[in-house]
């Protein structure tokens, strides 16, 4: 008696379900190999190269970042980052039932925090649409899976190593050196907090020349420092071991 043959729906469904199976392995093993090695390239900085922006970009360590431009990022973009797990639900639940019209809290991308943010960069991809929703699956999963296996220096040192921080320009260090022409280890305080000043949209909100909303929030993000300043839970984040 003859077998009967998988009809094609169903050897598309097997396929489909191999691809999946071998890009979730491939990209756990990988999220554990960037503990210790910085990503070779993202998806982002590919797109600062085909759209024309080139890639600048110098990767240095923990000790490179001074703590002014960690207490900036802090101070700007998460302050709970010292406290949550990756994810900060009362925000979120204030972005997603926000009344329409009203302006959501700017944190380099409304609800997300540092943990996301990292994994969106490294990960996945940037944008806005019908792709940020099937994003938010992986987004979770890899965000969940940093918080685990990095830990938060990690994901901090991480972060500022590979976010956008100007058209093409990747890193505190290359952001460092394209608007100051020093190393980031020599930054000033303002100048840290500047740069920070242009994560929520790098490529309209500039350094240099400073745009009047870099500005803006460059004095606010400065305040900030001052608050969060000899807090416990952000120095054990941001001191060099």
């Amino acid at each position: 008696m003859a077998t009967k043959k998988p009809s094609g729906a169903k050897k598309i469904f097997r396929y489909l379900l191999r691809v999946i199976l071998i890009l979730f392995v491939s990209s756990s093993l990988y999220l554990v190999l960037c503990k210790w090695l910085m990503p070779p390239i993202t998806i982002t900085q590919i797109g600062g190269l085909t759209g024309g922006y080139g890639l600048k970009r110098s990767y240095v360590s923990w000790k490179d970042i001074p703590r002014n431009v960690k207490l900036a990022a802090i101070a700007s973009e998460d302050q709970l980052f010292p406290e949550h797990n990756g994810f900060d639900w009362k925000s979120i639940d204030k972005s997603m039932n926000a009344k329409p019209g009203k302006k959501k809290r700017e944190r380099g991308g409304g609800a997300s925090t540092i943990s996301q943010q990292t994994a969106k960069n490294v990960f996945l991809w940037q944008g806005s649409g019908w792709g940020r929703y099937v994003r938010k699956a992986p987004e979770f999963y890899f965000t969940q899976l940093i918080e685990w296996t990095w830990g938060k220096r990690r994901i901090m040192e991480v972060y500022l190593n590979v976010i956008e921080m100007g058209p093409g320009i990747f890193g505190i260090e290359a952001a460092s050196k394209a608007y100051f022409n020093k190393h980031a280890k020599d930054l000033t305080r303002t100048e840290a907090a500047m740069i920070i000043a242009c994560l929520p949209n790098p490529k309209k909100y500039t350094v240099k020349p400073e745009s009047r909303i870099v500005q803006w929030r460059t004095n606010h993000i400065l305040t900030q420092m001052d608050n969060l300043e000899g807090d416990e839970d952000v120095e054990e984040v941001i001191r060099t071991p």
